[in-house]
């Protein structure tokens, strides 16, 4: 047994059966990975005791030569504590959060007479912050909300008692056009002022109804005091809010302070995205980026992002909705999988903003890196459709024929995810008589791939059959005469349901419909389609105009090809004038031509 061999058996004795976070260290001491565990023992020991398949893992555990734990009193703080120190060490082997962008917050200052407003620089003085917003617009239409409904001072003077009292300051031009009630000469209280912010506050957390209801309360009061213009004014107020309630409502407005947490991923990167509702609506988005590190599952990617999101957050809720099972336990926290109903309605919508993201991230990749963004599509392809290595080069076969007439057959070519028009095949049927796409099908796969290993081409890495399981089936006997099964990776795609079938195997597989997978097999298959189906008219179209021409008596191949050259159809040489005929054939050919075509003249 090496010396790291027996440190590490020695160490896996001594840990404890509790909660923690454990740390892989390499030869120098440096953090190669942070975890956490619900029993560090049986944890940790899985890394040493088991073979891994993944091929980053068994390096991780090739480099490991020392381990640290720390235990912790709950898995909870274990998991706090593993995300503070992988923000802190930034390990190769874990999942990078990548959120570089800096957001704006609303801040109401920590001063008298405190001013609303945004800022991308939260400091330490004391001041109130909300968000980080990730739409800018939703913040200026809470911003804007709040100024049409309060008259909060915008200059940032100094409004400390003895500066008001001697009358340092005059009211400003913000005062003459109402919009500020001047504070600055003592013209507005400090008492009348806090309780505005205070209404303001409860409007950026979204607490909107107990706005209304306190406004409700001081029109009522107004009103029986026969303060009508005040008693307006209000009402204007409770107006505007409901306006900007229902504008804002997504689902049933009892659904309050609840955070929804939900993620979607591909081969290299997960998408969480992060909903914060109060009354039905939603006061914050945002939507972090993870690099996976050691394939990690959507539940791992989304137990990582929680307790980071809500401390970043500082969120509070009681509530919590996911759209995925985690081991996870926050103290006083309720964890729900809403399965239908508004809060169904709430994860549906949250998914929706996690796939928009991911969708305009990889746009920019594309423009920016096509080659990673080819890269990640092909990991991707190899991942959803069980490959041994990556699609680059696809093949999609299809027959055309109607009720046995003419039978073709198109072979389009996928190079990188993309056509390779250049290398697309049309056959003719040689050896099927009638309508038979099993045998046709068998026919044009033995033909292809033994004609490609006759001249020593490359061989496709994916073959996808346009069909079921029976021209999958028929498919798979041709390769299995040229000793290509298991060779090539081969997939049927049935049309109905875009079910994926694949060899020996009954139950079909389901790719989202969102899946790029999916999106780049039915584009192979719609493109091979419309190649075979162009081809069978061109033989339709040539062989219903030879067989008119070939009706004429006298008239003979070398006539018919000339007519063809000229005329291009059978209906523009019935349309051509005598003399034309004539200039082009002679008279004697002309005549028969013309005769068989105007039977009355």
């Amino acid at each position: 047994m090496s010396a790291k061999s027996e440190h590490i058996q020695n160490l896996l004795k001594t840990l404890p059966n509790k909660p923690g976070v454990y740390q892989h260290l390499d030869a120098e001491g440096k953090i190669l990975y942070v975890g956490k565990a619900k029993n560090l023992k049986k944890r940790v020991s899985s890394y040493f005791t088991k073979s891994h398949d993944n091929a980053r893992t068994y390096m991780l555990v090739k480099k490991v030569k020392d381990v640290r734990t720390i235990v912790t009193e709950t898995e909870f703080d274990a998991l706090l504590l593993e995300n503070n120190l992988i923000k802190e060490y930034q390990p190769k082997y874990n999942v990078n959060l990548k959120d570089d962008k800096t957001y704006p917050w609303i801040c109401i200052k920590n001063e008298r007479f405190p001013r609303i407003f945004s800022t991308r620089n939260p400091i330490k003085d004391g001041s109130e912050y909300f968000g980080p917003y990730a739409s800018v617009r939703v913040m200026r239409t809470v911003l804007d909300l709040i100024r049409q409904l309060y008259k909060l001072r915008t200059c940032n003077l100094n409004l400390a008692r003895e500066n008001i009292e001697s009358g340092k300051y005059k009211v400003c031009l913000e005062y003459h056009i109402k919009n500020c009630l001047g504070p600055c000469e003592g013209l507005e209280s400090e008492e009348e002022y806090n309780a505005d912010v205070e209404s303001a506050r409860e409007i950026i957390k979204g607490n909107i109804s107990a706005v209304i209801r306190h406004l409700k309360e001081q029109m009522q009061k107004h009103a029986e005091e026969l303060q009508f213009e005040l008693a307006q004014s209000v009402k204007e107020r409770i107006d505007l809010l409901q306006k900007y309630q229902a504008k804002s409502t997504v689902v049933n407005p009892s659904i309050t302070n609840v955070d929804v947490f939900t993620v979607m991923s591909d081969a290299e990167y997960g998408y969480v995205n992060y909903l914060k509702i109060n009354e039905g609506a939603i006061v914050q988005a945002h939507t972090v980026e993870l690099k996976k590190k050691l394939e990690e599952t959507d539940s791992e990617l989304l137990e990582l992002s929680i307790p980071e999101i809500r401390q970043r957050y500082n969120s509070t809720s009681k509530d919590i909705y996911l759209s995925h099972e985690v081991e996870l336990e926050i103290p006083e926290v309720k964890i729900h999988i809403p399965q239908r109903g508004d809060k169904k309605q709430l994860i549906d919508m949250s998914l929706r903003n996690a796939r928009y993201h991911r969708a305009e991230r990889l746009k920019n990749i594309q423009i920016v890196d096509p080659d990673r963004h080819t890269n990640r599509i092909m990991q991707q392809m190899k991942s959803d459709l069980r490959l041994s290595e990556e699609p680059r080069h696809i093949e999609c076969f299809d027959n055309s024929n109607i009720q046995g007439s003419h039978p073709v057959a198109a072979c389009v070519v996928f190079k990188d995810g993309k056509p390779a028009k250049k290398d697309y095949r049309h056959f003719n049927i040689k050896t099927v008589e009638g309508p038979d796409d099993f045998a046709s099908m068998e026919e044009i796969i033995h033909r292809r791939y033994s004609r490609l290993l006759q001249e020593g081409e490359d061989l496709p890495q994916l073959i996808i059959i346009d069909g079921g399981k029976g021209q999958l089936g028929s498919a798979l006997k041709s390769l299995e005469l040229l000793g290509l099964r298991g060779k090539i990776a081969i997939i049927g795609i049935a049309k109905r349901l875009e079910e994926i079938y694949f060899p020996g195997d009954s139950v079909p597989l389901y790719l989202d419909k969102r899946s790029e997978t999916l999106k780049i097999i039915q584009q192979a298959r719609n493109e091979a389609h419309r190649f075979g189906i162009t081809f069978h008219r061109k033989k339709r179209s040539k062989a219903a105009v030879k067989s008119k021409l070939e009706d004429i008596p006298g008239v003979g191949p070398a006539t018919i090809q000339q007519l063809l050259k000229k005329y291009k159809s059978a209906k523009r040489v019935e349309g051509a004038s005598k003399t034309e005929l004539e200039e082009l054939v002679g008279t004697s050919k002309a005549q028969k031509i013309w005769s068989y075509f105007h039977p009355d003249a």
